[in-house]
């Protein structure tokens, strides 16, 4: 069980050497191995976004990426959104979400949303109010469907 948690908003310069290492480790260990996915995450959007994350004696346990309009999308986005598979039990995914929103709302000052979903997860982020798009395609031999949240 958790003793503690710990919420975190950082951009990347804030970053850590250590919590960017625990981030690319627990971003590998869900997309890359949990999910047999290889591709590169790297991706050199990190540096342009805000990370979120939960984490409890140095282990993250829910982690995204937000960016501001103009980065991703023309609206702002989220991406890269995962819950350690040790504590999936505990629904911090929709604690992640909200949070990610508040922050894009207070920071971008935008409550307009675009994110790229797995289409196992439609259910779970149209329950936040993103609305799924004709946009459908294959990201990393993934199906993936474009969603989008206006206020």
């Amino acid at each position: 069980m958790i003793e503690e948690r710990i919420w975190k908003i950082k951009s990347f310069e804030e970053l850590t050497t250590k919590e960017l290492y625990e981030i690319l480790k627990i971003r590998q260990e869900v997309f890359v191995v949990e999910q047999t996915c290889y591709y590169l995450d790297a991706d050199g959007a990190d540096e342009h976004a805000v990370h979120v994350w939960a984490e409890s004696e140095g282990q993250i346990l829910a982690y995204c990426r937000i960016f501001e309009p103009g980065i991703k999308f023309t609206e702002a986005s989220i991406g890269r959104v995962l819950t350690h598979p040790s504590y999936r039990s505990l629904k911090l995914g929709k604690i992640l979400m909200n949070i990610a929103m508040s922050t894009i709302e207070g920071k971008f000052r935008t409550p307009n949303i675009k994110i790229s979903a797995q289409d196992y997860l439609l259910k779970f982020y149209s329950d936040f109010g993103f609305r799924a798009t004709e946009n459908k395609y294959l990201e990393d031999n993934i199906p993936h469907t474009e969603m989008i949240k206006y206020s």
